[in-house]
């Protein structure tokens, strides 16, 4: 594992816990031609989280926690949109007011280490958003001394294992008791660099076509 204090992000800009980082706030445009706000989450959020946890399928609901949770707890409300910026954060998507996705990570105290999960609301799949998400996670985390992402995802969904392979970072992943065990490096490559441009001429063609 990577010496934290050998990390150049650690060194240069430093971050301080609890500031909000506004300059993460940007707009983003899904596969489909859909433009929408992505953003830090704040602690105000936690109405239009719980809204979006609502809404949820029970499907998707159980891939995030692997079990049935139809809702979430005051306690974990304030968990969730509480964070400190730097070892823990969380990027919302909004369509017009409405929550419709959202992505984290939170690293393993005092390592380089950090786990990343995502979730997309049922009718904003397969546009895109995850990727998204996953862009700017590792973006943001790789400036804040993160050097490696790990994650939990069940052996069926091929929809997170498709986001992990379309970064363009070398993924290794093993299968333990139904349950895939993904980590990978995100330090910016040619490779992921290449995939992400390759990506957004991609979509910038499909949209093109769909206003033909």
């Amino acid at each position: 594992m990577t010496d934290l204090a050998n990390h150049p992000g650690v060194h240069a800009p430093m971050f301080r816990p609890g500031v909000y980082p506004s300059d993460l706030t940007t707009r983003v445009t899904t596969e489909r031609g859909l433009t929408l706000q992505m953003r830090p989450i704040r602690p105000d959020d936690a109405d239009i989280l719980n809204q979006f946890h609502a809404q949820l399928s029970p499907d998707s609901v159980f891939r995030r926690y692997f079990s049935v949770h139809p809702e979430l707890s005051a306690s974990e409300l304030v968990h969730l949109t509480t964070v400190d910026y730097v070892d823990r954060l969380a990027f919302i998507i909004i369509d017009r007011g409405v929550l419709v996705a959202v992505g984290r990570y939170d690293r393993d105290p005092q390592t380089t280490r950090a786990e990343v999960a995502f979730l997309v609301d049922d009718a904003f799949q397969h546009q895109g958003l995850g990727i998204l998400l996953l862009d700017h996670l590792a973006d943001a985390a790789w400036a804040r001394g993160i050097t490696t992402f790990v994650a939990e995802t069940q052996a069926d969904n091929r929809s997170m294992m498709h986001v992990f392979r379309e970064s363009g970072f070398e993924v290794t992943a093993r299968l333990e008791d139904e349950i895939i065990l993904v980590h990978f490096p995100i330090e910016p490559t040619e490779s992921s660099r290449a995939r992400r441009a390759e990506r957004a001429r991609r979509w910038a063609t499909s949209r093109e076509a769909a206003l033909r």
